[in-house]
């Protein structure tokens, strides 16, 4: 079975949106300005990432990164597709699936310009990727502002080789199992394609991306019934680890654990409340090298965690040997070596549908 990096990412440029040039959505197409140092440290931007993104009169962070510390421009950019996948047999991958960078953040009320810049950035991702023999695999990103496109274009994706949705957690500031959603989920669960809800920037100058939206969107997956209401549908939650899992079942738990007071000797531990909610949700997760693993696998997580590098991303997710550390797990006793390769390979596969 192929080693499968769950969660890689691309760094847009402007060959991106050139297709956009001359048509009538080109005022749409964002443009970058470097920021000098002093008017960016007035405006609250890093110093290492003053250069923006300029998208329907806002500013928008587009990080500039290093060609020492992490993968070259080039493979980032996917502007050398050969050499991204060469960097990935070095690495011991093979197949990445990409994420987005800018929409990431991007966030409009426009449904239009949404519209243009999403299925934009399909089409230039779907081309790059095509001819790799299914090495990088990507995830579609949906114009949710019109559920009637947003269904045509988890069509498109599915006929052009995508293997999953995109989703932030708070998407039009609407919860995960607002029906708004509804309409694309359906169509995605009668193509067996998978909801990826990952780490974003869902709201104006909002920067809690990782904890609280995957938390409060597993929350509402398991108490809202989604898996059953779509039954084919697979839910992963990317880029925040696997830590937060303890206290989640613990809240969605509450009210079972009151239920056992005075039928157990003793309070139940918290794996013990509901060791299927893996399964009966088909929730996927992808786990960082720093989770303890050990406790987590108590949870029934076994045949649903996965292994993400956040290839080409500089943030505290990124972790270029974090496949080696899934490995070191297993070579140190806290994993068996069957259980490695389901999060290096099996779960990735089924979750992906690749």
């Amino acid at each position: 079975m192929p080693v499968i990096d769950a969660d890689t990412h691309v760094d847009e440029s402007e060959d991106t949106w050139r297709s956009l040039e001359g048509t009538r959505y080109a005022k749409y197409i964002p443009v970058t300005i470097a920021m000098p140092q002093d008017e960016a440290k007035r405006a609250g931007y890093n110093l290492t990432t003053s250069r923006c993104w300029v998208v329907e009169g806002r500013l928008q962070n587009r990080a500039i990164r290093d060609e020492i510390n992490h993968p070259l421009r080039v493979y980032r950019e996917l502007e050398d597709v050969p050499g991204r996948l060469a960097h990935m047999d070095k690495m011991g991958v093979d197949m990445q699936v990409i994420f987005p960078t800018f929409f990431i953040r991007y966030n409009t009320k426009n449904a239009e310009a949404e519209w243009a810049l999403t299925t934009t950035y399909n089409r230039w991702l779907a081309d790059k990727c095509a001819n790799t023999n299914g090495r990088l695999r990507w995830a579609a990103v949906l114009p949710f502002l019109s559920p009637e496109k947003a269904v045509e274009e988890v069509r498109w994706a599915k006929e052009h080789g995508a293997c999953g949705i995109f989703k932030r957690g708070f998407d039009l500031d609407r919860y995960v199992n607002d029906a708004h959603f509804f309409p694309a989920y359906e169509e995605a669960n009668a193509l067996d394609l998978p909801l990826c809800i990952h780490t974003g920037h869902p709201l104006p100058s909002t920067e809690w991306d990782r904890g609280f939206p995957i938390m409060y969107s597993f929350y509402a997956l398991v108490s809202s019934g989604l898996a059953q209401k779509f039954t084919k549908l697979r839910f992963g939650f990317i880029e925040s680890g696997a830590s937060w899992i303890p206290y989640v079942i613990s809240q969605i738990g509450a009210v079972k654990r009151v239920g056992l007071r005075g039928k157990m000797n003793r309070s139940p531990n918290l794996y013990e409340l509901d060791p299927e909610i893996f399964r009966n949700n088909r929730a996927y997760i992808t786990i960082d090298p720093i989770d303890d693993v050990e406790a987590l696998m108590k949870f029934g997580t076994e045949d649903y965690f996965m292994i993400g590098t956040d290839y080409s991303h500089t943030d505290i997710s990124a972790n270029l040997s974090g496949l080696d550390e899934v490995r070191c797990w297993a070579d140190e006793g806290k994993i068996t070596g069957p259980q490695a390769k389901k999060i290096l390979e099996t779960n990735s596969q089924t979750f992906y549908g690749i």
